[in-house]
């Protein structure tokens, strides 16, 4: 007789514990153990959180190499079925190999659940039948558990699911992230001391009333923005470090749409457009995506949503500055160019306007769609289709966590018909699948990719964007980090071509992402090692970086009201001189509507106590150990860029923090 040592981990997490009997048996190229049940000298607290139990396993031969472990438990007649989470098992042979196997997984049922070796395998490399045999019914499984479905017409496709308990376990928040979640969302309006007003349909009657709601909750950042937002110089600082740095572009020639002149915006001829231009001073923001979007009625009352065109000039002194604002896209004789010359009230309700659209323009297409829906697809489809054994499983999973259920939640708390942005943002119901639908239409793969964006808008050498600076710096080591990893693995272009596991995820983002439309310029296959590394990249950016960058400042920014309206319910002006503070302030959204929109975005912008950072994995799902030291690798290259992004932000008025790695999530989680 031969023994096997077996180690068993559970997981370190709120009711991972189970009381039912567990069953292991080891399966080897020479043979298999008999099903045994782990029963040792804990007793009936060998599996409860946090515990690390031994076994022994007997055999009358060896199994030579360790393929598979098969666990199952059952319960006792007097305890019910329970949901058990195991981290790992790791198994001695008496040979003196030691095989680890990673679970990280609910056990929910009395079921057989097969577990392969740590080390990763591709399709083509997993030889052994049972192996295979595995594979495949891991896969049937996961396309019965994890179901496409179409929440609506023109926007990538969703997980199907009924409620967030029906979402498999494994996807589920943690009870900490379930707990805190539901507390901040019931509890925003009292947090922020606004309970009372979310009621309260009158309009603002002055500015300081505004300020006293202000003061109930602010952060650093927000209260600059309140003592700034007036400002030219701020208004054009945040379309590069604000919550939508995606818009702006280098203009070498005007829309022609957007007919300004030189009178207009260097009246003293101290210098021309056409010049400025050459220099590579001129920048645009063209909202044209919410041009005749059908604006919503809150209130009962009509809300106005612009297509705004804007001008920006980089000074001397490199400042952006605004010098043109055009509010709707066909120019007329009712559709000014506001400029800074213009009275105080026609300018900055002309601003307005614009932030007001900026707030929708980012939260549909920037946030919702190009983060939160995108990491749903390239979740949804990693887990469909590629098993736990592969090591493009075990490269992203760490970044789809908590992805699928924040989704649900954000479909049936934000955009559903009861939602709060369907009730209360300017763009929302129809509007809101209009834009989402135009966003899609007009996504290109190249615009996800940063290098790629930066170079395509021109906007390489604009002074003072950390977004851009910090956000290349972050792509190059996830880059690298990939490139390692992968190249690991994929030894070939020919090893990337025959992997049927990874053209079925790429296939399934294509279709179900994308909805085919090959001019974005999505693979539907991969053909080269160097194709498969840029995409991966993409991946993790989107979920982790880019997600951070467009969501987390959202209290900062939009917390003072008048910075972000979420919606705007008198028309802009149609001709000048015409516009007042109380002309202002009844444009201004409705008591209710500001506290809605701020209690949302204080909800949005709030980290969990179990956030893990960008490049930390607390499962481990790789055991060798290049990987494994790429991974410590990753993790020291992104501290000394935190490092370095915190040393320069003690010198910034406003410290641009939003993609310093240690405060960027792993994946797309709130």
């Amino acid at each position: 007789m031969v023994q096997y040592k077996v180690t068993v981990f559970t997981g370190d997490i709120l009711n991972s514990t189970t009381l039912n009997n567990v069953f292991i048996k080891l399966v080897g190229t020479d043979g298999e153990s008999d099903r045994t049940w782990l029963m040792g000298l804990k007793g009936a607290s060998s599996f409860v959180r946090g515990a690390v139990s031994k076994f022994k396993v007997s055999c009358s031969t060896s199994l030579g190499n360790l393929v598979l472990i098969e666990l199952d438990k059952q319960s006792l007649p007097l305890f019910p079925e329970d949901a058990w989470f195991c981290a790992k098992v790791e198994v001695k042979s008496p040979e003196g190999d030691i095989y680890s196997f990673p679970i990280y997984r609910w056990i929910t049922d009395s079921k057989v659940h097969r577990f392969r070796d740590g080390k990763a395998l591709r399709i083509f490399e997993d030889n052994h039948h049972l192996g295979r045999y595995s594979r495949q019914q891991e896969i049937h499984q996961r396309e019965e558990d994890y179901r496409w479905d179409a929440y609506a017409e023109g926007i990538p496709h969703s997980m199907k699911a009924e409620n967030p308990s029906s979402l498999p376990y494994e996807v589920q928040f943690s009870f900490t992230k379930t707990t805190e979640f539901l507390y901040t969302a019931s509890t925003g309006l009292t947090e922020l001391k606004l309970k009372g007003l979310d009621n309260c349909k009158k309009k603002w009657d002055n500015i300081e009333s505004i300020n006293r709601v202000f003061c109930c909750k602010k952060t650093e950042i927000s209260e600059y923005v309140h003592e700034h937002w007036k400002e030219d110089a701020f208004f054009g600082y945040q379309f590069l470090n604000g919550v939508n740095p995606m818009l702006i572009q280098l203009c070498t020639a005007l829309p022609s749409n957007f007919p300004v002149t030189d009178d207009m915006v260097f009246p003293h001829g101290q210098c021309s457009l056409a010049d400025e231009m050459k220099k590579g001073n001129i920048f645009l923001c063209d909202y044209k995506r919410l041009d005749g979007v059908k604006a919503n009625t809150i209130n009962g009352k009509k809300q106005y949503l612009m297509a705004p065109l804007i001008l920006l000039h980089k000074t001397p002194d490199d400042k952006l500055m605004p010098i043109a604002i055009q509010l709707k896209q066909i120019p007329s004789d009712d559709n000014p160019i506001f400029l800074p010359t213009d009275s105080e009230y026609d300018w900055l309700i002309a601003k307005i306007f614009v932030r007001s659209a900026d707030f929708n323009e980012h939260q549909l297409n920037v946030h919702l769609l190009r983060t939160h829906l995108l990491a749903e697809v390239f979740a949804v489809s990693l887990l469909r289709n590629v098993p736990m054994v592969h090591p493009l499983y075990k490269l992203l999973k760490p970044h789809t966590r908590y992805t699928l259920q924040i989704n649900f939640l954000a479909r049936r708390l934000l955009i559903s018909d009861t939602g709060n942005f369907t009730q209360f943002a300017s763009s929302g119901g129809e509007g809101m699948f209009t834009i989402l639908d135009r966003s899609l239409s007009s996504l290109t793969y190249s615009s996800l990719c940063i290098p790629d964006d930066i170079a395509e808008r021109g906007v390489e050498a604009v002074p003072n964007f950390y977004y851009r600076d910090d956000g290349l710096k972050v792509w190059d080591i996830i880059h690298r980090f990939v490139q390692g990893m992968l190249s690991y693995y994929y030894k070939s272009d020919s090893d990337v071509e025959q992997d049927s596991e990874l053209q079925k995820w790429i296939l399934d983002i294509f279709e179900h992402g994308f909805l085919s439309r090959a001019e974005t310029g999505i693979p539907q296959t991969f053909t080269s090692v160097t194709e498969l590394i840029k995409f991966v990249t993409m991946v993790i950016y989107t979920c982790s970086a880019q997600h951070a960058a467009v969501n987390c400042g959202q209290f900062d920014y939009a917390g003072w009201m008048p910075n972000t309206p979420i919606s705007l319910q008198l028309p802009p002006p149609t001709t000048k001189g015409t516009t007042s503070e109380a002309t202002m302030l009844a444009t201004f959204p409705d008591v209710n509507v500001t506290v809605q929109g701020m209690a949302t975005v204080w909800l949005l912008s709030k980290q969990s106590s179990d956030f893990v950072p960008l490049g930390h994995y607390p499962e481990d799902h790789f055991t060798e150990e290049i990987p494994r030291k790429m991974i410590k690798d990753f993790q020291t290259e992104l501290e000394t860029l935190s490092g370095a992004i915190k040393a320069r932000n003690k010198h910034l008025k406003v410290p641009y923090t939003y993609m310093d790695p240690a405060l960027v999530e792993n994946s797309v989680a709130i």
